[in-house]
């Protein structure tokens, strides 16, 4: 067994029966899933897997910090492995959240939960490219000239270089409290995850439930249909921003009167509401160019299609974030490890090691690996 003291070599006694086959009751002492590298030993490469850019950089820290050998190859099976049983966990709420949202007090003594999901990129190992790497393996051997053992069953790679994931995320005021997690699901499979991370944190009970997003509407709709208890679901001002001044560039370009026109117009929006910058956008529109009235068409639709998140000055009023902020920090360290340069990945294994980050980011992580010392009964 290898172990964080380096390798232990065991000898115990085995039994066997016909009727009952082969056990040795000394494995589940050991070790509770009886494996052949200790717990230690798998919470460290999963650790350092985490801040590494490879499996060959993790294990080479592996055997630097704790003088534990072992191979890339060997590395990338256990923290996969690892990964997707904490998936595994997750799905079937055996891994339990140690707060509530009767936990996300603020001074005044109210509770407050924010809620916020988004949509993020993975790069994907194409079913073409693992044709290629399999003719080059199949070339190597053969040049080798001597017998190999077989292959494994080639896995199917995906249709697309690129996948998005789903990541939903539920936090407080101050970010003491934290439950992310994300799939490679649909919008279906996302959906009920919003459902399912709402009732462990009993969600409802909070005295303010508030949503920030980009205003994708796959999240609209799976709020809706998730019936999902937000007291209000914004639109990130961000993005709001970002349409505006994409406008402003394609009608101004980087003239001080599109500017101008840029920041008094979020103002409004900001300070005032939906209403009051709708009135400004139409006679702006109107006094455009052809050209230029395609393009605030754009902007026109964008909004109307979400005016009902466009409250800005009622969130304002109580206090509330009207910025995605920490769903977008979440995003970039949930596929961190993702998506470094040449990274390709099935899309089982990208999940497994984003499940790994998340029990990181949601506070779970001791918590975890205390649960895997707990012996079978």
């Amino acid at each position: 067994m290898l172990t964080v003291n380096g390798r232990v070599h065991l000898w115990r006694r085995r039994w066997h029966s016909p009727t009952e086959g082969t056990t040795t009751p000394l494995d589940c002492w050991v070790d509770v899933v009886e494996a052949t590298i200790s717990l230690g030993v798998r919470e460290l490469a999963c650790r350092l897997n985490g801040d590494s850019t490879s499996f060959d950089k993790a294990a080479a820290n592996l055997a630097r910090t704790a003088q534990v050998a072992i191979s890339g190859e060997a590395l990338r099976q256990l923290v996969e492995a690892e990964g997707k049983h904490v998936v595994r966990a997750q799905k079937t709420s055996q891994l339990p959240i140690d707060w509530s949202a009767a936990d996300c007090q603020l001074p005044a003594g109210t509770t407050r939960v924010y809620f916020g999901s988004d949509g993020v990129m993975v790069p994907h190992i194409t079913d073409a490219e693992k044709l290629a790497r399999r003719a080059k393996v199949k070339a190597k051997r053969r040049l080798r000239g001597r017998k190999a053992r077989p292959l494994p069953a080639r896995k199917t790679g995906a249709d697309q270089n690129y996948k998005e994931f789903k990541i939903i995320a539920f936090y407080d005021e101050t970010q003491d409290h934290r439950a992310v997690c994300g799939t490679r699901g649909d919008c279906d499979v996302a959906g009920r995850l919003m459902r399912r991370e709402a009732g462990r944190i009993h969600l409802d009970r909070a005295d303010e439930k508030v949503g920030n997003v980009d205003g994708s509407p796959w999240i609209r709709n799976q709020v809706e249909q998730q019936s999902l208890p937000l007291d209000a679901l914004g639109l990130d001002f961000y993005h709001l921003a970002e349409n505006v001044h994409k406008a402003r560039r394609d009608i101004y370009g980087d003239d001080a009167a599109g500017k101008h026109w840029a920041g008094d117009l979020l103002h409004t929006f900001k300070h005032e509401g939906y209403e009051a910058a709708w009135n400004k956008l139409l006679p702006w529109r109107q006094g455009l160019r052809k050209s230029g009235q395609q393009r605030a068409d754009q902007l026109l639709n964008y909004v109307s299609e979400r005016r009902q998140m466009i409250c800005y000055p009622d969130f304002l009023a109580k206090d509330w974030q009207i910025g995605s902020g920490p769903t977008e920090a979440t995003c970039k360290t949930l596929t961190s490890r993702l998506k470094g340069s040449g990274m390709r990945w099935d899309g089982d294994n990208a999940e497994a090691i984003m499940g790994l980050e998340a029990i990181e980011q949601s506070g779970q992580w001791d918590r975890y690996w205390r649960s895997e010392l707990r012996l079978k009964p």
